[in-house]
C-alpha cells in the first residue's frame, strides 16, 4: 500500500509540474507576444490620428477615424521619402552585390588554399569583428573626407562594402560543407579557379547568400548613423533619415513620425511576402553546420 500511495503521489507531483510548465509556456508566449505586438499596435493607432487627437487621448486610445490618410499623404510629402526610397534602394543593390561578390570571394580564397598570412588574415578579421563600429568613425571620416567621398552616394556605397565582416564568417561555414573534390574533378577537366569559383561553387551558396542578404539588407535599410554623417544634403538622405524631418527642438510630430514608419514597413512586408519561402530556407540552411 505504500508503494501504490508513492506511486500515486509521484504521478501527481509529475501532474503538478507538467501544468506549472504548461502554464509558464503560454504565460511567456503572451508575454513576448504583447512586448513585440504593444509597440506596433501603438504606431498603427497613432498614425491615423491628427494632431489635436494625439495630444488629447491615450496612446491606445483608437481613433476617431480610420480613413484619415492625410498623415500618411503629410509624412510621404514633407518628408520627401520618395527620393528616401530611390536613395536606399541604389545604395542597397550595389551594397548587396558587392559585398556578396566580395565576401564569397574572400570566403573561398581563405577557405580553399593556404599560402604564408592566411592564418594571420583570418584572425584580423574576426578581431575586427570585435570592435565597435562606433570606435572607428573619426577615422574613417578623416580617410572619407581625404579621398571627397563626403556628400556622394558611391562613397556612402563604399563604406557599408567594407563593413561587412559577418558574411564572411557566413559564407566560410558553407563552404567548409562544400567537398573539395567538386574544385579537383573540375580543375582536371581544365577548369580555371574562376571557373570552379563562378559556375560550381557559387550556385551551391545559395542559402548563404540568402542568409547574408537578409541581415546585410536589413542592416543597410534600417541604417542611420552613416547615413546622416556621410549624405548631409537634403537630396541624399535615406529613408531613415527621412523619417526625422519631423523631429525638432521644438517637439516631435509623432504622429506623421508613425505614418512615415507604416510606410517604410510597406515594402520590406511586400518583400517578405514574396520571398519568404528562401527567407526561411537560407536562415534553416545557415543555423545547422554539417
Amino acid at each position: 500500500m505504500a508503494v501504490t500511495s508513492q506511486a500515486v503521489q509521484a504521478k501527481n507531483d509529475l501532474r503538478i509540474g507538467d501544468k506549472i510548465f504548461t502554464f509558464l509556456k503560454y504565460f511567456l508566449l503572451i508575454l513576448f507576444s504583447a512586448i513585440a505586438l504593444i509597440p506596433v499596435s501603438v504606431c498603427v493607432l497613432t498614425a491615423f490620428k491628427t494632431t489635436e487627437e494625439y495630444n488629447t487621448t491615450n496612446v491606445l486610445t483608437p481613433p476617431e477615424n480610420w480613413l484619415n490618410f492625410d498623415n500618411f499623404v503629410t509624412a510621404f510629402e514633407r518628408a520627401n521619402m520618395l527620393r528616401g526610397f530611390l536613395n536606399t534602394g541604389i545604395a542597397l543593390v550595389f551594397v548587396l552585390l558587392f559585398s556578396i561578390l566580395i565576401s564569397s570571394m574572400l570566403a573561398y580564397v581563405l577557405n580553399r588554399f593556404r599560402f604564408p598570412g592566411s592564418g594571420l588574415i583570418h584572425n584580423l578579421f574576426m578581431f575586427a569583428s570585435l570592435i565597435p563600429g562606433i570606435a572607428t568613425q573619426v577615422t574613417v571620416y578623416q580617410i572619407m573626407f581625404s579621398l571627397g567621398l563626403i556628400n556622394h552616394l558611391y562613397g556612402y556605397i563604399l563604406v557599408l562594402c567594407g563593413t561587412d565582416i559577418i558574411s564572411i564568417y557566413i559564407f566560410l561555414q558553407f563552404f567548409e560543407n562544400l567537398p573539395r573534390a567538386l574544385d579537383e574533378s573540375a580543375i582536371l577537366d581544365g577548369c580555371t579557379y574562376f571557373g570552379v569559383f563562378f559556375k560550381i561553387l557559387l550556385p551551391l551558396l545559395k542559402p548563404a547568400i540568402v542568409t547574408s542578404c537578409l541581415l546585410k539588407g536589413v542592416s543597410v535599410y534600417n541604417e542611420y548613423y552613416m547615413s546622416n554623417l556621410y549624405l548631409q544634403s537634403s537630396d541624399l538622405k535615406t529613408i531613415s533619415v527621412a523619417l526625422y524631418t519631423f523631429t525638432g527642438p521644438y517637439g516631435n510630430q509623432y504622429n506623421y513620425i508613425c505614418a512615415g514608419v507604416i510606410i517604410t514597413i510597406i515594402p520590406i512586408l511586400i518583400l517578405f511576402l514574396f520571398f519568404q519561402k528562401e527567407v526561411y530556407s537560407g536562415m534553416a540552411a545557415g543555423a545547422v553546420k554539417g
